[in-house]
C-alpha cells in the first residue's frame, strides 16, 4: 500500500519540522534523505512555497516530484517584490514585462485552464489584478482589454 503526502514548503528551505516532518514520520522512512532531496529539487524556487509530493511505496522508498509554486508567487519573483499590494487596485507596488508574464504562462500552461497562449497569458494578468502589479505600465485591466482587442496577438499568437 502506497502512501501520498502533498505539502507546500519554501523553496530549498524545507526542514524536517512541520508540515513535512510529521506526516513522514510515521512512514518509517529516513526524513533526513526525503528533506535532501526536496531542497535539491526546490532549490532553483528559492523564497517561494512550492508544492511538492511524496510518494512512498510498500518497501520504505521514496520519490518526490516538485510542481510549480503559485502564479502569485513567479509573478512576486519576476517583479522582485516580497508581498503584494495591500491595495491592489489603487497602489501598484511593480511593473512586470509582457514578456515575463509570456514566460509565467508557460511555466504554468500544464495547470491552467487555458487552452492556448493567450488566455494563459490573460490569467497571469489576473492574478497580477489581486497582487497590485501593473503589466507593461498598464493596470491590469487596461492591458487585459488590450489583449482582447489584439494589441498583442504578435507576441501571444504562438
Amino acid at each position: 500500500m502506497a502512501e501520498t503526502v502533498e505539502v507546500l514548503v519554501p523553496g530549498g528551505r524545507a526542514t524536517a519540522g512541520p508540515p513535512i516532518g510529521p506526516a513522514l514520520g510515521p512512514l518509517g522512512i529516513n526524513v533526513k534523505a526525503v528533506i535532501d532531496e526536496i531542497n535539491k529539487k526546490t532549490a532553483e524556487f528559492n523564497g517561494m512555497q512550492v508544492p511538492v509530493k511524496v510518494e512512498v511505496d510498500d518497501k520504505k522508498n521514496f520519490t518526490v516530484s516538485v510542481g510549480v509554486p503559485p502564479t502569485a508567487a513567479l509573478v512576486k519573483k519576476e517583479v522582485g517584490i516580497e508581498k503584494g499590494s495591500g491595495e491592489p487596485a489603487t497602489q501598484f507596488v511593480g511593473d512586470l514585462p509582457l514578456e515575463a508574464a509570456v514566460r509565467i504562462a508557460r511555466m504554468k500552461f500544464d495547470d491552467m485552464l487555458s487552452y492556448r497562449l493567450k488566455m494563459a497569458v490573460k490569467e497571469v494578468v489576473g492574478t497580477c489584478v489581486s497582487v497590485g502589479v501593473t503589466v507593461e505600465g498598464r493596470a491590469p485591466k487596461e492591458m487585459l482589454a488590450a489583449i482582447d482587442a489584439g494589441e498583442y496577438d504578435s507576441v501571444l499568437e504562438a
